[in-house]
């Protein structure tokens, strides 16, 4: 996962605890995963979108 092991996901979490404090924790996760969520779900219309547009329309 982008070239980072279990000791590096370590640090990372403690200086995230440290810095925002194990009670923000939770609302820091829920913020995250709702963006992640967004993300996906836009990056899945734009596909949908361009289907749409690369299908040649039937003139008859």
């Amino acid at each position: 996962m982008f070239g980072l092991g279990m000791p590096e996901l370590l640090v990372v979490l403690v200086i995230v605890i440290i810095i925002f404090g194990a009670s923000r924790l939770p609302q820091l996760g829920e913020g995250l995963g709702k963006a992640i969520k967004g993300f996906k779900k836009g990056i899945a219309d734009s596909n949908e979108a361009n289907k749409d547009a690369s299908k040649p329309e039937n003139k008859s």
